[in-house]
């Protein structure tokens, strides 16, 4: 027996694996898709091979892929404590979730911080998009009413000071986050329920997962009172997260399996007064170019 293959394939990679075989995808892509999502070029290469010679022997159909096992919940990468020290600031805890893993924060950001990101960001607005499943392109769809700007990771100094607080805040390197994306909603502006991960059984995942692996972590930042609705909602859990200026809530979603939490489903509730300003970072397990 290849001893590579004593390290198993959880469901959800082994249905990834057979659907982009059977669809001619060439064995270097895949590889190097897994090789950015953490595998070791030995175990990725073992079963890639063991899965393209059941694919050619008539051994295995999608049919008979199993659905995913129950997920996995590992330790929480935001320390214990009900008070946080950065090297900047004091963070509050006001309410911690272990499964899924939900933590939300008062006072991350001054009043005087959100409001100068606010400020930076309002000549860059544009409409805001979706990932696309089958393309992988953004798109424009009606669940998601807002506009929105990208800030790239150091852009400024005031960037990067936000960006070295969210790196130290959730214990995950600075190199493996996303730019800093704002959103704007207006009077009735939402974001439906969705999930922030790349789901691997989507054709339209590939390019996202090249560019750093899955994605891991998401923190948003509330940079105004919103006078009413506009919560973050997590229907899976019954969790409405009320925006206050310069609180945050961080939600964790992909663990060392590989496997990722279908239980952190969210979307951004109407606003139903006055209007919302976030301010969203997504962390990768890798390198994120």
């Amino acid at each position: 027996m290849n001893t590579q293959l004593s390290m198993p394939l959880n469901a959800a990679w082994r249905k990834w694996l057979i659907e982009n075989l059977q669809k001619g995808c060439t064995q270097e892509s895949i590889l190097a898709s897994m090789l950015q999502n953490q595998f070791s070029h030995a175990v990725a290469t073992a079963h890639i091979a063991a899965i393209a010679a059941d694919i050619a022997n008539n051994r295995v159909t999608l049919g008979a892929v199993v659905a995913d096992e129950k997920y996995h919940y590992e330790a929480s990468r935001i320390a214990s404590g009900n008070t946080l020290n950065l090297s900047d600031c004091q963070v509050k805890i006001s309410m911690r979730l272990t499964e899924p893993d939900i933590v939300v924060f008062d006072n991350f950001m001054s009043a005087a911080e959100c409001e100068h990101l606010i400020a930076l960001s309002v000549e860059k607005l544009e409409r805001s998009g979706v990932v696309d499943p089958e393309t992988g392109k953004t798109i424009i769809i009606p669940a998601r009413s807002s506009e929105g700007c990208y800030f790239h990771r150091g852009e400024n100094a005031f960037i990067q000071q936000l960006d070295t607080r969210i790196s130290a805040l959730m214990n995950w390197p600075e190199t493996h986050g996303e730019g800093l994306q704002i959103l704007h909603y207006e009077n009735g502006g939402e974001y439906r329920p969705h999930f922030d991960y790349f789901p691997i059984d989507q054709t339209g995942s590939a390019a996202h997962l090249a560019k750093g692996g899955q994605r891991v972590a998401t923190f948003i930042m509330y940079l105004n009172d919103v006078e009413g609705g506009g919560e973050t909602i997590f229907p899976e859990v019954g969790l409405r997260v009320v925006p206050r200026q310069g609180s945050a809530v961080y939600f964790s979603y992909a663990n060392a399996q590989g496997q990722v939490d279908p239980a952190t489903l969210h979307g951004g509730a109407p606003v139903l007064a006055g209007e919302k300003w976030i301010a969203t970072k997504w962390m990768r397990q890798g390198n994120y170019v």
